[in-house]
């Protein structure tokens, strides 16, 4: 397959196969694919080290660990979920999202919840944020799985994206619309969880 034809198919798959998680069911026994992986200080594991081979995106990304807990779109969607209702930067519209808080994806990989634990939060384009654990819960971050009631699809916003209700945030709000997202990273796929 040359380089355009695998830039199509994955465009094309970019936007079938989050519908398809969503809609479909694994054969028994099988796992859908992990769309977020968290590493470093957590004490709950599900997979083993980074492959250099088949985690090429984390490669490009210099990241590495020696065990990880991953979250498939079900492990994400089985999480007690609420709904932001933001105004969005790209329309200026307010739009329904809806996940699980951040703090407590957290929380189920089993890492310490203290002060000094910092997030790096990474999406798939490379944009990365380090954020403090208690602004990510001073902001109510969620992981966003939805959009609008649908599955956020890859090659849009998501299939997940770490954001805060920023307009019921005073001092988020009284930014201007295009500053209220700067760590908000939509596409994220990996985060780091590091003591302090």
């Amino acid at each position: 397959m040359n380089k355009r034809e695998f830039i199509t198919a994955a465009a094309l798959g970019s936007v079938v196969l989050p519908t398809l998680a969503a809609t479909q069911k694994p054969a028994s026994g099988a796992r859908r694919p992990a769309l977020l992986t968290v590493t470093g200080a957590i004490g709950n594991h599900n997979r083993g080290p980074f492959d250099p081979v088949l985690d090429q995106l984390m490669k490009k990304h210099n990241v590495k660990f020696d065990k990880a807990h991953t979250f498939d779109f079900d492990a994400i969607a089985a999480m007690p979920s609420i709904t932001i209702k933001p105004t969005l930067e790209y329309d200026g519209k307010p739009h329904a999202l809806s996940g699980p808080l951040l703090a407590d994806v957290i929380r189920a990989t089993g890492a310490l919840a203290n002060d000094k634990v910092k997030l790096l939060l990474r999406a798939i384009d490379g944009y990365a944020v380090l954020m403090p654990l208690a602004e990510v819960r001073r902001l109510r971050f969620i992981v966003a799985a939805r959009l609008d009631g649908s599955p956020i699809p890859l090659g849009g916003l998501g299939p997940l994206w770490a954001i805060h209700d920023a307009d019921r945030i005073p001092d988020i709000a009284a930014k201007p619309l295009a500053e209220r997202f700067a760590n908000c990273p939509w596409g994220m796929y990996h985060i780091e969880v590091q003591q302090g």
